[in-house]
């Protein structure tokens, strides 16, 4: 988010790649007979067209170090996996929020409890995310089932929301009034550039979605949790946290 390395890109490799690959050969060697590597949506790209979600299929664009770091590793899985017979899942997952979250999400949930008023109630975009909750049962399905090996799978909680419908959704699991002004989604946009911010318009105004057919279908699987129950669940967190 706040990305100070003087070569962000070596430093996620050094990480992403070698430590994941150095870890997988140690667990090949030991005998591991599956292993299952989070990865990121970003390896799919950034944003997404109305009706167009990203699939396991699609050719993979990371457009940052960080994306383009999961998927060297990915593919050093892939030949590890093909070299020494041992089983690879790789799930990719969207914005990841529950219990401990952090980043742009905790400080939405800080300044909505706070009273604060936000510009952004008129975003009409549509984003995937996931609750670890959701995550967690997920990985515990590729952990050992048999239609698993050597795929690669996305993973959500199956309901996109705009980031309006998500601030208020939020508010109601605080248990706090919404304060969300119809800002206009271009005068936003235009805002957060002319202040270099345009990481975060893309992350408030665009739109992200996954497609997780494959998630449903191969695996059986369904999201355990729903996005209000999600929310409730961060929120009694949040709140028990402030003591």
């Amino acid at each position: 988010m706040h990305e100070k390395a003087t070569d962000p890109l070596t430093e996620f490799r050094s990480v992403n790649v070698e430590g994941t690959l150095n870890l997988a050969n140690q667990a090949a060697k030991a005998g591991v007979r599956r292993f299952v590597y989070l990865s990121s949506i970003k390896v799919n790209g950034e944003k997404t067209l109305p009706g167009r979600p990203f699939a396991e299929r699609d050719v993979p664009a990371p457009l940052d170090p960080y994306g383009v770091s999961k998927h060297e590793a990915e593919e050093g899985l892939r030949k590890l996996a093909q070299q020494t017979g041992m089983e690879v899942v790789i799930i990719r997952p969207p914005l990841v929020y529950g219990k401990e979250v952090k980043a742009n999400f905790l400080n939405m949930m800080r300044w909505l409890y706070k009273g604060v008023p936000l510009p952004f109630g008129a975003i009409h975009n549509r984003r995937s995310l996931v609750a670890l909750d959701n995550l967690v049962d997920f990985i515990v399905v590729c952990l050992d089932h048999p239609a698993a090996a050597n795929q690669t799978f996305l993973v959500s909680d199956g309901e996109d929301t705009s980031t309006t419908e998500l601030l208020r959704r939020m508010a109601i699991a605080l248990n706090v009034p919404t304060r969300l002004l119809p800002v206009p989604q271009k005068l936003l946009e235009v805002g957060f550039k002319m202040v270099g911010k345009n990481d975060l318009a893309q992350r408030l105004c665009g739109s992200l979605q996954v497609d997780i057919a494959k998630s449903c279908t191969v695996l059986d699987w369904k999201p355990l949790i729903s996005v209000d129950e999600g929310l409730r669940r961060t929120a009694e967190y949040f709140l028990r946290s402030r003591g």
